[in-house]
């Protein structure tokens, strides 16, 4: 199903993702744009019912005041501009707050409240098989809820087609290698490829004491195991990874300040040559939970 959607473009908000989340609570679909968005790129976005120019403290970029193209504010749908360094058209209060919205998306933009998890998990494994075809999968499976959710979902979607990698390298929680193993090989009958690795990673830890000395070590060895399990598999043609919404939203907007990395699976010999899979880049971590819960995970592993 096709959910309706109100754009929100960045105009140097910091309040984006909450502006988003809020839309979601309502029921109705939304995502976060670039200013410089162009007319026929808004045109190929499904759905748009409404449009938030959402203005705030970062709108002078480069000792320029940004703003969207003329034909954006043309559009032929409601556009509303929001200033949160100046006039606040959002008050603070919830309650008011949530009424408000719900005056402009429901009764001026006439959208309709059908933003839902079972309709995320069906767009998504339609997506999924569209995407993948015949091909095969490969998931680093660490155990943590963005890998485990990517990994019921694409189980849901194309079954044997997916390769999971899980490696043990010693400093995962108490009885986490066991229930990796219990739910997704025991119980979801998924291709599960195990990798006792402990003794390789504490040795190359020890001595060690600067903290973020032996977050590269772990970063790096971790690569080092994935490729080699890689190379072992045959017909590999994707890579699934657990993107999510705010690594999306901080790579691509041009008003923040900073950028975090974030902790998928990068550096990986380019002849390896895997095209992405990326089933949760359009979720919010809350919501990453409400779709493992939804396909079936244990609470113990959806809500850590």
């Amino acid at each position: 199903m096709k959910q309706d959607m109100i754009l929100i473009l960045d105009l140097g908000s910091e309040e984006n993702p909450r502006l988003a989340r809020e839309i979601r609570a309502l029921g109705v679909y939304s995502e976060i744009h670039p200013h410089d968005i162009t007319a026929q790129e808004l045109a190929a976005l499904p759905n748009v019912k409404g449009i938030i120019l959402n203005g705030g403290p970062n709108r002078v970029v480069d000792g320029v005041e940004i703003d969207v193209a003329k034909e954006i504010y043309n559009a032929p749908v409601p556009v509303l501009l929001a200033d949160h360094k100046g006039d606040k058209p959002w008050p603070e209060d919830p309650e008011v707050r949530k009424q408000t919205l719900s005056n402009f998306i429901f009764g001026l933009c006439g959208a309709q409240a059908n933003w839902n998890m079972e309709h995320f998990i069906a767009d998504q494994v339609e997506r999924i098989r569209r995407q993948v075809g015949d091909k095969k999968v490969l998931l680093a499976l660490s155990g943590g809820v963005d890998s485990s959710v990517v990994a019921a979902l694409l189980i849901k979607a194309i079954g044997k087609q997916l390769t999971c990698v899980h490696v043990n390298h010693g400093l995962l929680r108490k009885g986490e290698p066991e229930q990796v193993v219990e739910v997704f090989r025991n119980q979801m009958d998924a291709n599960l490829v195990y990798v006792d690795a402990v003794d390789r990673f504490l040795d190359k830890l020890a001595g060690v004491a600067e903290p973020e000395r032996k977050r590269k070590i772990i970063g790096e060895e971790f690569i080092r195991v994935f490729e080699e399990e890689a190379r072992k598999l045959d017909g590999i043609d994707f890579l699934a990874q657990g993107t999510i919404y705010p690594d999306i939203i901080e790579s691509r907007t041009k008003t923040l300040k900073a950028v975090k990395s974030h902790h998928n699976v990068g550096g990986l010999p380019e002849d390896l040559n895997f095209q992405l899979v990326e089933p949760l880049k359009m979720l919010f971590k809350d919501e990453v939970r409400a779709c493992g819960a939804a396909l079936g995970l244990p609470d113990s592993m959806v809500y850590r």
